[in-house]
């Protein structure tokens, strides 16, 4: 079969919401233009701070009418709670602990990936400066995690 054809017939239909937690509005930005570049259908939510991440997925205040997300992609370094306080309350909550958190920040201290994993991040990437490499590492979150894996979120 043709690889676009076989490319298309292995795409999952479902539009996927996946929630950033990140403070930099920089990266907020380049995050959904890699998106955007990619072609994915994604819901992609923002929330810039740990606790605003924390009331998002209890879906309280303004957030009681957002969708659940299928992928979290977590920075460290926020404002309020830091994404290892985020991360412990995500893998604590037995509402939201099978969501894949991946970790993506500009840390690369031997500390915070041990400290993630041990708080159960499904993955770690450290967040490149320059566009094309964000670009790349985007793509490749947006391939494995909602076109390869099966995520729990659309099973049933």
């Amino acid at each position: 079969m043709p690889g676009k054809l076989m490319s298309r017939m292995n795409k999952k239909s479902k539009r996927y919401c996946v929630l950033l937690i990140e403070d930099n509005p920089g990266d907020v930005r380049l995050t959904q233009e890699a998106f955007r570049e990619t072609g994915a259908d994604i819901d992609l939510q923002v929330v810039m701070d740990g606790v605003e991440a924390v009331a998002y997925l209890q879906m309280e205040r303004e957030y009681a009418e957002k969708p659940r997300p299928d992928l979290i992609l977590l920075d460290l370094n926020l404002p309020k709670w830091g994404g290892r306080q985020v991360l412990e309350k995500i893998k604590k909550d037995p509402d939201l602990l099978r969501i894949p958190v991946v970790v993506l920040t500009t840390s690369n201290a031997a500390a915070d990936v041990l400290a993630s994993y041990d708080l159960h991040a499904n993955c770690f990437i450290n967040k490149p400066v320059d566009f094309d490499n964000f670009f790349q590492i985007i793509t490749y979150i947006q391939k494995f995690w909602l076109e390869t894996a099966t995520l729990p979120g659309t099973v049933s």
